[in-house]
């Protein structure tokens, strides 16, 4: 995959997150997230926006984890 497909990739999952519940953007993160790196390992620097995105849905994960843990 191109580094072009990628960053249409990348912003295909962006809309998507955009409009998704909660439970469907931590689903999402994953990919996200990898679609990413791959931008990353291809030499491109990965856009601001959607590094902050990223690091919000893994914020988001995180926090959903933790919400299942008995006290």
């Amino acid at each position: 995959m191109t580094t072009t497909e990628l960053f249409k990739t990348a912003e295909r999952l962006e809309q998507k997150i955009a409009g998704a519940s909660s439970a469907q953007r931590i689903e999402l993160q994953p990919q996200f997230s990898a679609v990413l790196e791959r931008i990353q390992a291809a030499g491109d620097q990965v856009p601001l926006r959607l590094r902050r995105l990223d690091a919000s849905l893994c914020d988001e994960a995180i926090e959903a984890r933790f919400d299942n843990m008995p006290i």
